[in-house]
């Protein structure tokens, strides 16, 4: 029992049952408890103070500074002669304000505090890292191929780039936004003058017929040729699209090759992948501010991993909509517009697409290899077949399908020929007006795609990874003489890190490093363009092309 001494000077005895501070208690009573003297607190109490000294000397320190009221002794037997307590009679405290705890805990360990935002830093712009390189590698499926299920990138006991797995699926929508919004192909077609093209196609042609009809046919043929091209490439230009199967051509370019598709989405959207890794440094560091909060107010075991998922899962889920919502320019209070950042650079995206759809996809060779495929029983056979009399054996239109297949092959023995149709057909500059024009909801999902194709997953493995790094933050430990320097070790290491990421993103971004199939052509940018609304005639205005001399 304890004894109190009164005002008056007479011992009263303490009864027996002493109040804790009991939460529920308190609740029902509006007040606090007397504290549990030490002989009858638990061990797990006392093993906790002693962990975590701070917390009984804030406590220890309101109790003693109560401003007269109540005033404690250090020693837990007796009171001091102002307060006299009955046995019935329990003693109001002060609740400590929780930013009041916070404060006192953070300002008593400041640089064992300081490496919880720093790893939460750390944490978000690997994550993010992570996440960007999961879209696009690697290309093919690496792990043990237990078991894997249809159209995902996961195995039990294996990964491949969320990309190359839907690769087939990303390049059916790409499909129908250029055919269907961008390109024509008889308005394409119709650039070519058909006897320019037909003298440059005209040595093949006969080559071909003397190498597989022989010499009496060429010569029959020779005066007649010159006169028969301009003729077939005109009736070529009305029927382009039953003899040219565009959406074809586009889906065998990136299913042939999965590498392809992955340099696409990281050539347009360089910059809001570079955005993504870089932002997951900031957003984690502020997170990690209220992750060392709750840490500081309620230091359990399962405190920081469950912040460090938070953090990692929310860094990657705000990196994600600010690249493409809001999708229209929005005024915040007349001060500043603000859109997407995707949808911002619509004009140096549509610039950089038309370029690679040119160089890589939609070039000559790949537009005359699919004309001549299928040989005798392809379309262009067909079409030769309509447009010349059956008395001309079907040994010559093989022949013509053969010449133009050969000069498909073989760019550098005709390079006037690719040359000349590349720069006819303009593909670069129809693809970049037609994606100009489009609306930003519709550029949208021109890239969109990419995230949108297992997101979640993307978003859910930068949780468990921030809940690693809690775990192995609360592994390491807090208190006792290497606390500080175990603290100081965690901080330089994560800085040094996220700035070596950081370094090397913006190096490569500069410097415009080989991407997956190691055969991008250089391209020289320009600043990026603003523009608040997709009018045409401010396009027009706005566009220059690139000098590729």
């Amino acid at each position: 029992m304890f004894v109190a001494v009164t005002s008056a000077g007479r011992r009263q005895r303490w009864p027996v049952v002493t109040p804790t501070f009991g939460h529920h208690h308190h609740q029902a009573l509006g007040h606090r408890h007397l504290p549990t003297p030490p002989w009858r607190t638990s061990l797990r109490n006392r093993t906790w103070h002693s962990k975590y000294p701070t917390q009984q000397h804030l406590l220890g320190k309101y109790r003693n500074s109560m401003g007269g009221q109540y005033m404690w002794t250090r020693k837990w037997r007796t009171l001091t002669s102002q307060v006299a307590v009955s046995a019935t009679t329990t003693v109001p405290l002060k609740k400590i304000p929780l930013r009041t705890i916070i404060w006192k805990e953070v300002s008593s360990r400041p640089i064992e505090f300081l490496s919880i935002p720093c790893v939460a830093a750390f944490v978000g712009i690997v994550t993010n890292l992570m996440g960007v390189k999961m879209l696009f590698y690697p290309i093919e499926y690496f792990g043990i191929n237990l078991k894997r299920w249809e159209d995902t990138p996961y195995g039990i006991f294996g990964w491949q780039g969320v990309v190359p797995t839907k690769t087939e699926i990303m390049a059916k929508r790409l499909v129908r936004i250029v055919t269907d919004k961008l390109l024509s192909l008889e308005e394409a077609f119709a650039r070519l003058d058909p006897v320019k093209l037909g003298k440059l196609l005209l040595p093949a042609v006969q080559e071909s017929v003397e190498a597989n009809c022989g010499e009496a046919w060429s010569w029959l043929l020779r005066p007649v040729l010159p006169l028969l091209l301009p003729h077939i490439l005109t009736e070529l230009q009305r029927e382009i699209d039953q003899v040219l199967d565009l959406e074809d051509v586009v889906l065998s370019a990136f299913v042939r090759d999965k590498a392809v598709l992955v340099d696409l989405f990281q050539k347009v959207g360089r910059v809001e992948l570079l955005f993504l890794v870089n932002s997951g440094f900031g957003f984690g560091f502020f997170l990690g501010l209220a992750q060392m909060a709750a840490w500081a107010a309620h230091p359990a075991s399962w405190t920081l991993p469950a912040a460090g998922a938070l953090v990692g899962y929310v860094t990657n889920w705000i990196a994600i909509r600010m690249i493409f919502e809001p999708a229209e320019p929005v005024n915040v209070l007349g001060l500043i517009e603000v859109q997407g950042l995707f949808e911002s650079r619509q004009v140096e995206v549509s610039d950089e697409f038309g370029d690679f759809m040119q160089s890589r996809v939609l070039t000559a060779r790949e537009l005359l290899k699919d004309m001549a495929s299928g040989g005798d029983d392809g379309d262009l056979f067909r079409f030769l077949r309509r447009q010349l009399p059956y008395p001309i054996p079907s040994s010559i239109l093989s022949a013509a399908v053969s010449a133009i297949a050969d000069v498909a092959d073989n760019p550098l023995k005709y390079p006037a020929v690719h040359s000349y149709v590349n720069e006819q057909l303009d593909i670069r500059e129809t693809l970049a007006r037609g994606l100009k024009q489009l609306s930003p909801k519709e550029f949208e999902d021109l890239l969109h795609p990419v995230f949108q194709e297992d997101e979640m997953t993307l978003i859910a493995t930068g949780g468990v990874l921030g809940f690693g790094a809690g775990a192995l933050q609360t592994k390491l430990g807090w208190g006792g003489p290497a606390a500080v320097p175990r603290a100081i070790g965690t901080i330089l290491f994560t800085l040094a890190t996220s700035l070596m990421i950081y370094v090397q993103q913006e190096y490569e971004a500069q410097h415009d490093p080989p991407l997956a199939s190691k055969e991008r052509p250089h391209l020289r940018r320009r600043e990026t363009i603003l523009r608040p609304t997709n009018e045409l005639a401010e396009v027009a205005a706005q566009y220059t092309p690139y000098d590729y001399r």
